[in-house]
């Protein structure tokens, strides 16, 4: 791949490509994060040598949601519209993916490690959808991937209580497939990856279309109406506390306007 990125790294080995996001320590994202990951995805699809992709990251976490703390608030609404639409590229990516989450996936990040159809993690792993702790709606399409992926009753109480998963938890609901030591993680996503990319690439590829059948569209429709509850709790007093509780690692004052 010739292509030059800003914020992600590429490489491959074997048939397994691999995308690093190198915004560590937390690496925050935004549209330009998510765009050049879709194009990063994108371009995978189209290298015929390429079966399966690993996602990986840089620095302590996998991906900490967006920087709200160090963002203005005006346009965000508007900059999430981008950043979601972005986002559904994602998910329209036609090869196997596994994410090697090493340490934690909050928020957008979440959605961001779900995204993958693998999860490599280690107790240091650290999985939550803290949404309503930061006073506004779930987004990333978490509010359809994340039920599928562990259930209807279990995906309602992290989206509720906003709680922190840890490694060794979210294997046992189903929210991670593989549990390694810390050390591990990257080179048992990319073994892993390279397990599938050993079966044969059309028939992997169809089987996917098959059990995925409809995920990408039912994944935007759950962005549009995630986008429509965003747009109005991110207006609220309870979200400009959210974001000021959530920085100061207090419970949030709410005022229910």
């Amino acid at each position: 791949m010739s292509a030059t990125y800003k914020d992600i790294g590429i490489s491959t080995e074997g048939h397994v490509g691999i995308v690093e996001i190198q915004r560590p320590p937390h690496n925050f994202f935004d549209n330009s994060l998510i765009n050049q990951i879709a194009d990063a995805f994108e371009a995978f699809d189209k290298d015929m040598n390429i079966r399966a992709y690993v996602l990986c990251a840089q620095g302590k976490s996998f991906c900490a949601g967006a920087d709200f703390a160090n963002r203005p608030q005006t346009g965000a609404a508007e900059s999430g519209k981008h950043l979601y639409k972005e986002a559904t590229r994602l998910f329209r990516a036609k090869k196997p993916s596994v994410a090697a989450v090493q340490g934690p996936a909050i928020g957008g990040g979440l959605g961001l490690a779900v995204m993958p159809d693998f999860r490599v993690t280690c107790a240091e792993g650290r999985f939550a959808a803290n949404f309503t702790r930061l006073g506004f709606h779930p987004g990333f399409s978490l509010t359809y991937t994340l039920p599928r992926l562990i259930g209807q009753q279990k995906a309602n109480l992290l989206f509720y209580t906003g709680r922190r998963v840890g490694g060794e938890e979210a294997v046992a609901m189903g929210l991670a497939d593989v549990l390694v030591p810390l050390a591990d993680v990257r080179k048992a996503a990319i073994a892993l990856a390279t397990e599938i990319a050993e079966g044969a690439p059309l028939a992997v590829q169809s089987t996917r279309e098959t059990m995925r059948r409809g995920f990408a569209d039912a994944a935007e429709i759950a962005t549009e109406r995630e986008l429509t509850e965003q747009d109005w709790t991110r207006k609220t007093e309870d979200f400009k506390e959210g974001i000021k509780s959530y920085a100061e690692k207090r419970p949030g004052n709410w005022k229910g306007r």
